[in-house]
């Protein structure tokens, strides 16, 4: 039997390292890479392009979701012009809230500490022990947990062990104690063929923390569909599309993006594209060109120096001159059939 000074002494010999924040927002999985992506992500700069090629857009922000929440009625008020004003920027205001983009943090590392071994009470019981400080205000990330085994060893909490204790004693809204069968990898693939990419992306977020594997290995397996297919307009606009966007120029793949942004006619994210590779990306062979002010030339220069689908993206670049070449002369011929000079 273990007293209550004795667990109070165990407690104090713990020491939980700190991770990441719980995941309120979604994060990205990387691939295998020693470096830390953290405060590449949260540098200024990289945050600024990371923001401008998120591309807000009201409609798609405040569409119908699939989160079980009822749809409200509409609601019509008439108001002046400074209410009006005033009330556009409460609406920009969480549209900054909706569009804050989740934490990137590296992938964390097992929990095989093990705090002391006391093989004389070895075979006492056939189960395991785990002791949970339950104080209410301390945070999930802090919580001290520690585990005594059959066999007399005394270790911190595994990752697993720490989410069901958590999760038990200090539940946190809509997630689940056992991992739902959608992240399975045979319902993953079926949610993906469908391109239920924002709701799997969502619901991930809810069930993992940022730096649980599981949810490195689903939102990796989300964005490299994305990119597979490039559909990339289904999570533009989200708050997904910044790590999906940072997770491909990381991994110096931004070679589909960069082709459907000209291909739209995108040409300033295209540039803004190029230069959060070359911030993230300092060793890249064209981090050395400058744009200055011609941005077909200057994404001329990164196909030719950078990507390996070069004769698609100059092909896409020439396509787009001769569209913008087309639409002057229609432009031109409408201001004459009018009378404009």
């Amino acid at each position: 039997m273990i007293s209550a000074r004795n667990v109070h002494l165990i407690f104090r010999r713990l020491q939980i390292n700190t991770i990441g924040r719980h995941c309120k927002f979604s994060s990205t999985h990387l691939q295998e890479d020693q470096r830390d992506p953290g405060p590449v992500f949260i540098n200024d700069e990289v945050q600024k392009l990371l923001k401008t090629l998120t591309r807000p857009d009201l409609q798609k922000v405040y569409r119908k979701r699939k989160d079980g929440q009822p749809i409200k009625d509409p609601q019509y008020k008439f108001m002046t012009d400074e209410e009006l004003q005033d009330l556009m920027k409460k609406v920009q205001a969480r549209v900054d809230e909706k569009l804050q983009m989740p934490p990137v943090v590296k992938k964390r590392k097992p929990i095989t500490e093990v705090i002391s071994k006391d093989p004389e009470i070895q075979g006492h019981d056939t189960t395991k022990y785990v002791f949970t400080d339950i104080t209410y205000g301390v945070s999930a990330v802090d919580r001290l947990i520690a585990v005594r085994d059959p066999d007399g060893t005394l270790r911190k909490a595994n990752w697993e062990e720490r989410f069901r204790m958590n999760q038990t004693y200090f539940p946190v809204k809509g997630r689940e104690l056992v991992t739902p069968r959608m992240f399975q990898d045979e319902y993953l693939k079926d949610l993906l063929k469908r391109e239920e990419y924002e709701f799997v992306l969502d619901r991930a977020c809810l069930q993992f923390d940022p730096d649980d594997p599981d949810f490195h290995r689903v939102t990796s397996a989300v964005y490299e569909a994305v990119n597979n297919t490039s559909q990339f307009k289904v999570l533009r606009s989200t708050r997904h599309y910044g790590p999906l966007v940072f997770y491909l120029t990381w991994n110096k793949n931004i070679n589909n993006l960069l082709l459907e942004n000209i291909t739209n006619g995108f040409i300033e994210d295209a540039v803004l594209l190029i230069k959060l590779y070359n911030k993230i990306n300092p060793s890249s062979k064209a981090v050395d060109i400058t744009h200055d002010g011609d941005d077909l030339k200057f994404i001329q220069n990164f196909a030719d120096l950078e990507s390996p689908i070069r004769g698609k993206l100059i092909a896409a670049i020439q396509s787009y001159k001769e569209l913008a070449e087309a639409r002057k002369k229609v432009e031109k011929g409408v201001k004459a059939a009018h009378g404009i000079e």
